[in-house]
C-alpha cells in the first residue's frame, strides 16, 4: 500500500533525525495518511480514497466531486 494521498500528491520525504549531540541519523516522515470512504452524489456512488489530513480539509472546503476532479487532472487519481 503506498503512502501517498490521492487528493493532494502527499507522499513521505526523507530527512534527518538530529540528537541532542547534532548527530544526525536517516529518517523517515510519512504524510498523515487515512482510507476514507465518500459519497458521490454527481455520480451517485461511493469511492474510496486514501487522503491526508490536508487533503480531507480540501474536500470539507471545495467539496468532493471538486477535488476528484481536480485530482484527475493532476493525475493524482486514476480512477
Amino acid at each position: 500500500m503506498s503512502r501517498i494521498c490521492e487528493i493532494t500528491g502527499k507522499s513521505a520525504i526523507k530527512g534527518h533525525s538530529v540528537s541532542h549531540s547534532n548527530k544526525k541519523t536517516k529518517r523517515w516522515f510519512n504524510a498523515n495518511i487515512q482510507t476514507k470512504t465518500f459519497f458521490v452524489p454527481e455520480e451517485n456512488r461511493e469511492i474510496t480514497l486514501k487522503v491526508s489530513a490536508a487533503g480531507l480539509r480540501n474536500i470539507d472546503k471545495k467539496g468532493i466531486y471538486i477535488c476528484i476532479k481536480e485530482a484527475r487532472e493532476k493525475g493524482f487519481l486514476t480512477k
